[in-house]
């Protein structure tokens, strides 16, 4: 497989390594003069800082190969005067230049191609072209694997056309990038890479180490290298593959840390092309569309959401607010004004969330800002000669102490501002009162409706405890659930706790009809990447949903904030009632279930059907879809939610329209936090659990009479109350594992990973996580999902009894013919013998036992294949000291092992 920026070499789609998962961690900064005047000593400075970063990159096996360092500057027009003389061109200002920067492929027929689109595409917007200018590069700096996936590295030096001003012919450079991506595609050119395309700035980067970037880059070296601001950054590529185009600086953007919520970003960012609107392009939006392209990190994706947002209109620090929100609710200072203003931008725009140090520049000013939970190091000094310089460790830029006039580090959230045209610095408060003041966000917002929160109500009648228990097992309830897991959210309102792990056969070799979220696995963050505690930092914390259309994402007016908005995304019955009944917001139901008369072929019809429906329904201009299997009965069987959800949300995506409405979802089947997780995570934005909310009150009405009462006399709104509670409580748990803050985030983030899912499933319902090993299609989910039909409403009742036996079937815990499990009472008793003894019968008896209830796992399924020749002589293998020292064991923290443990392990490894 070749990588979609150059021709290079990496993992094939076979492997664990995907593209889409590409993030790092690194060293970045910038210094700037804030009078904006240009200087060579500019550049001394950056570079001297990320050559002090270097520690923050990793390094290859040749020692010289790095993940990458780069610069972002003015254009430093002086160097390429000689060029432009060479071309006997005149230039009427230094201003009236631009310069693309090209990684170009080692083919010259190709290369030819890609000057031919680009000049024609120029010509036909009336930009002259001054010429190609090879870049002057020693490739002797490189390490040998750089080497070999080295660019042939071109600047394209263009004028300005007559009478056009400064932003239009940014715009016109913009637009030229963006086409010329487009047609590439169109006529299968060879890819290639713009680094950089502007007549205010240039990128210099490269995949190698920071000590070597001014002298891989020959300009670099040059005394007429003048600029009043450089933006520096060594890359350190945490889980991805190390190349050039990933390298930072991007064009407006470098950025330390990890953006969590990516996917879902650049799935909503792509699905709102579709309603790009702005006078500033000129009937031109079709060009703005696949914004994201494959092969994009999260890094180069933030920066494609942030350079349209400053092209469109919107400047640099107003677009950091919107992408990268502060946790505004939790100061008491923050003002009215301002805390409209996010309020406002999160009725049309989801946070880009994760741990994150940003520093954004378009030559003209510099902006550096920090993730609300400021999980990543920002050190900024102010000296009196007006340099002004910023990195993520203190003293990477040498600065004379004897100058500093004042020094401090950006906060969580904060942002600050070096205005090189104007000559001024501006800090966060300043910033953020200004942004507040600009329009009437709070008079706006009176458009938005708040769904007050209602008590739950107790339903109508009385309990049909014989159809509820059909529908309990029709959605696979157990007894073992209700007495293990559900019965105590009732009493405490948090989720019950157990023992680390989890040793029940994976769903996938299970032989029993699991529900399909239980296929799914939950990521976590790791590495560089820390997790938050949602206990500790609640307050930047939130569950917020906005309901409703969500407007042109380029415009700002009253009506973008129209929508609904809930304080918590899970609806009690009486809410989804209040919702359906908002005049402003129309809404439609889609049944969910299909005639079990169909068989297994029926579901694949129905979920083909519901999209067609959900489509049409968004055109219809539709603002809250309500996907439903409350028609579920003895003739009917229900498509599994977390399908029927994902399916609609990317078949929306796909047709450009799934920001016209929003998915609540009216079902039996999801009832716990990582039921309600995977449906947030492929794309609803609520959830009725109204099952669980009849099973509530079916608990309720027992424990009154329970020998052993576990609620205490509860009443059913306090029991309902006290499982929305934990319902909240535990998916915040489950997103701060993946340093998630906020659920408009989380939702279509799809933060998962899929065991034994098969690829046509994948890629109609939950496209872009990952099945490593394929599975079990449509037709193996519909039999799961009619056999647990059958468990409810295919069997005649024993006579005397009232109810269906939901039954134990020993997902928690091993049970007599029920779930397979890795870990059984006989396992740890010959364990535990074998350990005692040390003789070997008693390890193949502990072995026998380990094995009877097998497969479990996914490790179950491999075994050693005897060479055709035989064992090798044991004089071929290496002596036990030499394998030993090859041995490592992960860090891991005081609190999650023993201290005895931890000497253990060091004794082992020692």
């Amino acid at each position: 497989m070749k990588h979609p920026f150059y021709d290079l070499d990496i993992p094939n789609e076979g492997s664990l390594h995907h593209i889409e998962n590409e993030k790092d961690a690194c060293g970045v900064g910038f210094v700037a003069n804030i009078k904006g005047e240009r200087s060579r000593s500019i550049l001394d400075l950056a570079i001297n800082g990320v050559c002090n970063v270097q520690h923050r990159g990793a390094v290859d096996a040749d020692r010289v190969t790095g993940d990458g360092a780069g610069m972002l500057t003015q254009i430093p027009h002086k160097i390429f005067q000689p060029f432009i003389d060479e071309m006997r061109f005149e230039l009427d200002h230094p201003m009236d230049l631009a310069v693309g920067v090209f990684f170009m492929p080692a083919d010259q027929t190709e290369r030819m191609k890609i000057h031919l689109l680009a000049e024609g595409l120029l010509r036909n917007r009336d930009i002259q072209v001054i010429g190609w200018r090879d870049v002057p590069v020693n490739p002797n700096e490189l390490g040998h694997k750089a080497r070999l996936t080295m660019p042939v590295i071109q600047q394209l030096l263009v004028a300005r056309p007559e009478g056009m001003d400064d932003n239009p012919f940014e715009r016109q450079l913009y637009l030229i990038r963006r086409e010329m991506r487009l047609k590439a595609r169109i006529h299968k050119l060879a890819d290639f890479y713009i680094a950089s395309f502007s007549h205010r700035t240039i990128v210099y980067k490269a995949l190698l180490l920071p000590s070597s970037l001014q002298k891989f880059y020959t300009d670099l070296q040059s005394d007429d290298y003048e600029t009043a601001l450089a933006v520096f950054h060594q890359r350190f590529s945490t889980n991805t593959f190390p190349t050039w185009a990933l390298s930072h600086p991007f064009r407006t953007l470098a950025h330390n840390g990890e953006i969590n919520t990516v996917r879902g970003n650049r799935n909503w960012l792509n699905s709102r092309a579709s309603d790009f609107e702005n006078v500033i392009w000129d009937g031109e939006e079709q060009l703005l569309k696949e914004l994201i392209t494959q092969g994009q990190s999260d890094s180069a994706s933030l920066d494609a959401a942030l350079d349209l947002l400053v092209q469109s209109g919107r400047d640099p620090v107003h677009a950091l607010a919107m992408l990268v929100p502060s946790a505004y609710g939790i100061d008491p200072t923050t003002s009215a004004e301002l805390k409209a203003f996010y309020e406002y931008h999160e009725c049309f725009s989801e946070p880009w969330d994760g741990p994150a140090a940003l520093v954004f520049t378009n030559g003209l000013s510099v902006v550096a800002g920090l993730d609300r939970n400021g999980l990543r190091p920002s050190r900024w000094k102010l000296t009196s000669d007006g340099i002004f310089a910023l990195g993520s460790e203190v003293g990477i830029v040498p600065i004379d102490d004897a100058k500093v006039l004042r020094k401090g580090r950006l906060a969580p959230g904060e942002m600050l501002e070096i205005d090189v045209l104007r000559g001024r610095v501006r800090f966060n408060d300043e910033i953020k009162a200004d942004l507040a003041s600009r329009k009437p966000y709070g008079e706006w917002l009176k458009n938005r409706t708040s769904l007050t929160t209602l008590a739950p109500e107790l339903p109508a009648g009385d309990l049909d405890i014989l159809t509820l228990s059909q529908k309990q097992a029709a959605f696979g309830y157990t007894k073992e659930e209700l007495d293990m897991s559900f019965t105590p959210v009732l009493a405490k309102g948090e989720e019950a706790t157990y023992s680390m792990g989890d040793d029940a056969a994976l769903s996938v070799l299970s032989t029993r009809p699991r529900l399909l979220t239980s296929y799914f696995r939950q990521l976590f963050a790791q590495v560089t990447n820390p997790p938050i505690d949602p206990i500790r930092e609640r307050a930047v914390m939130s569950l917020d949903v906005v309901l409703g259309s969500q407007r042109n994402w380029l415009g700002e007016t009253p009506e973008h904030a129209k929508v609904v908005h809930l304080n918590s995304p899970f609806l009690f019955e009486n809410e989804l009632k209040t919702l359906k009944a908002l005049p402003d917001y129309p809404h439609r139901i889609l049944d969910t279930t299909w005639p079990i008369a169909e068989g297994t072929d029926g579901m694949k019809h129905a979920l083909d059907r519901l999209c067609l429906e959900a489509e049409k329904a968004a055109k219809d201009r539709v603002q809250i879809l309500i996907l439903s299997d409350r028609a579920i009965d003895h003739e009917r069987a229900a498509i599994p939610a977390l399908l029927a959800t994902g399916a609609v949300h990317h078949h929306l995506n796909r047709r450009k329209i799934r920001m016209r409405l929003s998915l609540v979802i009216d079902t039996g089947e999801a009832r716990d936090t990582h039921q309600m997780a995977c449906l947030f995570g492929f794309g609803a934005s609520a959830v009725c659990p109204y099952l669980a909310f009849e099973t509530i009150r079916e608990i309720v009405e027992q424990d009154k009479t329970a020998k052993k009462p576990q609620l205490d006399g509860m009443d059913f709104a306090k029991a309902v109350a006290n499982y929305r509670k934990g319902l909240e409580k535990g998916v915040l748990k489950i997103m701060s594992k993946m340093g998630i803050s906020v659920l408009s985030s989380y939702t279509g983030a799809q933060i998962f990973e899929a065991v034994g899912i098969g690829e046509e499933v994948m890629q109609a319902a939950f496209i872009g996580s990952a099945s490593q090993i394929s599975g079990i299609g449509f037709k193996e989910i519909a039999g799961e999902a009619l056999a647990r039909h059958a468990a409810g409403y295919g069997t005649a009742l024993p006579e005397g009894q009232s109810s269906i036996d939901l039954g134990d079937p020993g997902y928690y815990r091993p049970r007599q013919k029920g779930e397979m499990h890795s870990v059984t009472g006989p396992v740890i008793k010959n364990f535990h013998t074998f350990v005692k003894s040390g003789k070997h019968e008693d390890y193949e008896t502990y072995v026998k036992a380990a094995l009877e209830n097998t497969p479990t796992a996914l490790k179950d399924l491999f075994e050693f294949v005897p060479g055709e020749e035989g064992p090798i002589s044991i004089d071929e293998v290496e002596p036990i000291e030499d394998i030993r020292v090859r041995f490592t064991t992960a860090a891991m923290s005081l609190g999650a092992i023993s201290p005895e443990a931890h000497e253990a392990l060091a004794i082992a490894m020692n």
